[in-house]
């Protein structure tokens, strides 16, 4: 069976090593970096399944090392966990825009990192019927294994949360689901994120779909829905 592969990315020698045990004892392959070049350097030389990012690096900072790595088309789709002391929504809404899956805060519980963990990589894995859906909406064809979207035959480069906005909405067009909806739909339940941030993921998505954006409509008081055709 194949052991998932993480990369972990602390200053904090303590962390590192708190976070390389946890993950070492669920069965998880564990690469560390103490610095932003390295884990660049890491990541492209030895792709890996998730990274575990902190934001305060020596060098290279966590939301530039993050930036390049979704810049990069080898390492753009490997799902990020920021993981890091600055825990105001100014910081979480950034890291979200620079395309971060998840966001925990320090000082962190070891299992519910884990427990983060396991659910992004079950997202990500998915199963065979899922994995092999094309979803066909509003001249957007949305593929569901490959996480690649095509709007008139044009590919869009999206986020991995911008993709699982647009999949939920779109597999139900004409329904009305609330920010805290969407929220625990693409991420979990009870992720500690504001309805800022989802706001934050729907402006990026609309942005990248140019004309097709109007297709995703803002329901005043309640949330989002995809319009039905």
């Amino acid at each position: 069976m194949k052991r998932e592969k993480i990369l972990v990315v602390d200053d904090e020698e303590d962390i590192l090593e708190l976070v390389r045990y946890n993950l070492a004892r669920e069965g998880y392959a564990v690469v560390c970096a103490a610095s932003g070049e390295v884990a660049l350097q890491s990541a492209k030389d030895d792709p890996v399944d998730l990274i575990i990012l902190d934001l305060m690096l020596p060098g290279i900072g966590g939301l530039e090392v993050a930036r390049r790595l979704k810049q990069h088309s080898d390492t753009k789709d490997m799902p990020i966990i920021m993981l890091t002391a600055k825990g105001e929504e100014a910081d979480i809404v950034t890291g979200l825009e620079m395309g971060a899956d998840d966001y925990i805060t320090k000082p962190f519980s070891p299992r519910i990192l884990i427990a983060r963990v396991k659910a992004i990589i079950r997202r990500r894995s998915g199963v065979a019927d899922v994995e092999s859906e094309v979803l066909t909406v509003r001249e957007l064809s949305i593929h569901t294994g490959r996480r690649h979207v095509t709007a008139g035959g044009s590919p869009l480069d999206l986020t991995y949360t911008e993709f699982q906005v647009l999949h939920f909405l779109a597999r139900r067009p004409g329904w009305v689901f609330t920010r805290s909806q969407i929220v625990d739909a693409v991420r979990g339940n009870d992720y500690p994120v504001t309805d800022r941030s989802v706001d934050v993921q729907i402006v990026g998505l609309r942005k990248k779909l140019g004309p097709r954006g109007k297709y995703i409509e803002t329901v005043r008081g309640v949330g989002y829905r995809f319009i039905e055709s």
